[in-house]
């Protein structure tokens, strides 16, 4: 249980981190004129920041209890799509996923769900010693 706890505060770090960097730093842009495109302001308010790192700890506690029974790429591939392609799915259809988006983010988020699955089963998966 413990390892597993670990892992989820390891993946859960690694995974807000790259989601700050690629959407405050690289993309911010992007999300404030898509979403002034259509007449909206992005929310951008801290409570809209702590739902997205509440998101990303649910997000990886499902992947490091998924990690161990289906290895790195499975979960991660499941995850990713039930995370994430669901998700800009519904933004798509409510007609919020600004354009240009998804070139970069769908390949980071593929890579930062890979590495915090790989996290998990470093950590999860340490073997005793002696």
């Amino acid at each position: 249980m413990k390892k597993t706890v670990l892992a989820i505060i390891a993946a859960g770090t690694w995974m807000n981190l790259s989601e700050f960097v690629r959407n405050e730093w690289l993309l911010k842009q992007v999300w404030h004129d898509g979403f002034q495109h259509l007449g909206l302001v992005f929310p951008a308010a801290p409570l809209n920041g702590i739902m997205w790192v509440v998101w990303s700890f649910i997000f990886v506690t499902v992947l490091a209890l998924l990690t161990p029974r289906l290895g790195v790429l499975l979960s991660a591939l499941s995850c990713w799509v039930l995370g994430f392609g669901l998700l800009w799915i519904a933004m798509w259809n409510m007609g919020t996923l600004p354009a240009g988006l998804l070139q970069w983010a769908v390949p980071w988020s593929l890579v930062e769900v890979v590495v915090a699955a790989y996290l998990c089963m470093l950590i999860i998966n340490v073997k005793k010693t002696g």
